[in-house]
């Protein structure tokens, strides 16, 4: 993977810093999603996550002062408020309710080669030369994924093709969202697309009334930190070092995220993905770093 970001001018450095602690954050919600998928259903889960996150990112724009973003900003935070922070959020917690932590993220990071591919179309951005290569290798990786999971029965299939849906939409989200940069700022784009998120996810909110009075202090404690650190804060570094690079640079730092997914999975969880899995993965984020080669 070619990252050209300078180290040069201080805010480059503070991109590059906002960049890590997304990557770290991002990576810890796969296994804070898998602790507490057995007590919420993949909506409530989103919905809960996306209400403390919307209260956090709120306080925060209260304290700082930060209005109502301007109307050309509109379009990008609406589109990415359902893709990202909706739909996104309720197909990976389904998704991860049938397979591992660590499958899915190797599958959802196919995202950053559709990234590279719609920033190149959408964005302007241009087309790195092997993206084509890459694409054809990550769909090679999601494949041997699939047949891996096949033992498992129609639900592991079933959950493999619900985190290449993440991916999708994860793309969709990070394409809608760089135009708004331009208008409006980092919090301000982050916390009005939580806040369309939410109101897109409302129909959940009797089942999440319902499993919230059910479920153990440490799944609601997980539903939190879900909405406060992976949501609140890690979007907003993510949406604040985009606005100072290119959409398909920034989707290629996370293809680090898997492997952090990986090791937090299999020291909290104890789950570690098989050979063949982990063998479909690795192609995944092969094709990755093909396509970000010049």
């Amino acid at each position: 993977m070619n990252q050209d970001i300078s180290v040069q001018a201080p805010v480059d450095r503070r991109a590059l810093a906002a960049a890590g602690v997304t990557v770290v954050l991002w990576a810890s919600a796969f296994v804070s999603i898998r602790g507490a998928a057995p007590y919420f259903s993949p909506g409530p889960l989103a919905l809960g996550r996306l209400l403390a996150g919307s209260a956090v990112l709120g306080a925060i724009l209260l304290v700082r002062r930060e209005g109502w973003p301007p109307r050309a900003a509109w379009p990008g935070i609406a589109g990415a408020g359902v893709l990202w922070f909706g739909l996104y959020m309720v197909v990976l917690n389904w998704g991860e309710q049938e397979v591992d932590a660590g499958t899915a993220a190797m599958v959802v990071n196919v995202g950053p080669v559709l990234i590279a591919l719609l920033g190149g179309w959408l964005l302007k951005e241009g087309f790195p030369r092997n993206l084509l290569a890459g694409m054809a290798v990550s769909f090679a990786g999601a494949v041997v994924v699939g047949v891996s999971m096949s033992g498992g029965g129609r639900s592991s299939v079933l959950g493999v093709l619900l985190c290449l849906l993440a991916a999708v939409s994860y793309a969709g989200g990070v394409i809608c969202q760089k135009p708004a940069l331009r208008h409006a700022s980092a919090l301000q784009v982050t916390a009005f697309g939580c806040f369309v998120g939410t109101a897109a996810c409302l129909p959940f909110a009797g089942a999440l009334i319902e499993q919230a009075a059910a479920a153990p202090p440490p799944a609601l404690l997980n539903v939190v930190y879900l909405g406060v650190f992976p949501t609140a804060l890690a979007f907003t570094t993510w949406a604040y070092a985009l606005a100072r690079t290119t959409a398909g640079k920034m989707g290629a730092t996370t293809y680090v995220v898997p492997a952090l997914v990986v090791l937090m999975s299999w020291v909290v969880l104890g789950e570690v993905p098989g050979w063949l899995t982990f063998a479909g993965g690795l192609l995944c984020l092969a094709g990755v770093a093909v396509s970000r080669r010049k």
